[in-house]
């Protein structure tokens, strides 16, 4: 299906009669394997109705602002949170003017502005509204703002005029998206990445473990491959679907991810990226049979883990970026800053664990960057959204050729 399948796409349908061809989008996106959810403006609905939208999407079609049905009434934020792109098409010349000044009179602006996610606009009017100095002032400003502009196409308009205002066609619409999701940013570039929890035995059927998902190390495999990168994904025991076009490994225990790592890294690789929650320790021993319940205690002894993230970058073929991930439930700077200042890594990359919203087993994270020269912040957003900035926050960094001879030092978070 591609990589925009189980992404969340935002649609948003404003007034013109080119809002018919939002219901052949949603389909294709469906098709795709995307998730879709529909805003629609009032003058959208004069056009085509809910209904169509809500039938084909197979979720509610939204239209007013103000939800009283949603979490704490504040439906505009959990769309927006919940979108990994908003795409409006058709954006007519009123929405582009008011995307352009930074309005929120209603709910497709009010997520517009409110989303961390990509926004793209598929403009759509009359060829003379289109060349208005006016509109054309618009656009340029959304496109200072960080927003992408689909088309217009040219030909035969509604009204019979012929020039430049025509929706790009649904099947080139989903190609723009395909392309923008594939930003090529790691084109030639081999990433290796470790996810989810481990597992250290007991006995035959006991082990230690913990609460990670993996959701945030697939969505990074993903946002790596889609940015162009020969991946390696190496996953502790998790129920997620390989992203496609990555190569998956599945390991148990500390000690298999660390030699899987090892085996996965060659004087090729270029970033490494340890998100997996890697057990700080494992028992000394492992039963060979199931231990019987016994006494009111049990006193298990545990030594230590490796290291890996420390590993990878103190050996000889240390990638030319090391990022790392610190989940911590206090004093989230303090001990973050100091992993990384005290071993090493390029960058390290935090996030609160206590928050029930971002924690363990969420759809959505905050991350704080720790870099030498600074920190950046990633609003709360989806984790692939988070991913996607994080990639290519780390490409932007990454040498144009990399030197695979340094070896410097790092620590696991």
């Amino acid at each position: 299906m591609g990589h925009l399948s189980n992404r969340h796409f935002i649609i948003g349908l404003s007034g013109g009669i080119a809002a018919y061809k939002g219901a052949e989008l949603v389909r294709l996106l469906k098709k795709q394997g995307a998730k879709v959810r529909v805003i629609m403006t009032r003058g959208a609905q004069e056009f085509i109705t809910p209904l169509t939208l809500q039938a084909l999407s197979g979720e509610p079609v939204h239209t007013e602002l103000l939800d009283t049905s949603a979490e704490a009434g504040m439906g505009h934020i959990e769309l927006a949170r919940w979108a990994d792109a908003v795409l409006i098409a058709p954006a007519t010349a009123d929405v582009i003017a008011r995307l352009a000044s930074g309005r929120a009179d209603d709910l497709l602006t009010t997520v517009a502005l409110a989303t961390p996610a990509p926004l793209l606009v598929a403009p759509a009017m009359n060829q003379q509204m289109w060349r208005n100095p006016a509109t054309s002032l618009n656009i340029e400003q959304l496109k200072t703002l960080g927003v992408s502009v689909l088309g217009p196409a040219e030909g035969e308009q509604a009204c019979g005029d012929v020039g430049a205002g025509r929706l790009l066609e649904p099947e080139a619409l989903l190609a723009e998206l395909q392309r923008h999701f594939s930003s090529g940013a790691l084109s030639g570039r081999r990433v290796v990445i470790t996810a989810g929890p481990t597992r250290e035995a007991i006995d035959p059927v006991r082990y230690l473990s913990n609460h990670s998902s993996g959701k945030m190390g697939f969505a990074i495999a993903r946002a790596a491959r889609a940015a162009g990168a020969d991946t390696v994904l190496i996953s502790g025991p998790v129920h997620l679907e390989t992203p496609e076009g990555v190569e998956r490994i599945d390991v148990g225990s500390a000690l298999d991810m660390l030699a899987a790592t090892e085996a996965a890294l060659t004087t090729t690789t270029d970033l490494f990226i340890a998100s997996a929650a890697v057990a700080d320790y494992r028992p000394t021993t492992i039963a060979d049979q199931k231990m019987k319940k016994s006494g009111d205690t049990l006193q298990l002894e545990l030594v230590r883990n490796p290291d890996i993230v420390a590993t990878v970058a103190a050996s000889s073929n240390r990638p030319s970026y090391v990022v790392g991930f610190a989940a911590e439930t206090q004093h989230l700077g303090h001990y973050a800053e100091g992993k990384r200042r005290d071993k090493g890594l390029d960058m390290i990359c935090a996030n609160d664990v206590a928050r029930s919203d971002i924690g363990f087993n969420s759809d959505q994270n905050a991350l704080s960057l720790y870099e030498t020269s600074g920190v950046t912040e990633l609003a709360c957003a989806s984790k692939l959204v988070i991913a996607e900035q994080l990639i290519a926050i780390i490409a932007s960094r990454l040498q144009p050729s990399c030197d695979h001879d340094t070896n410097n030092e790092g620590v696991s978070p």
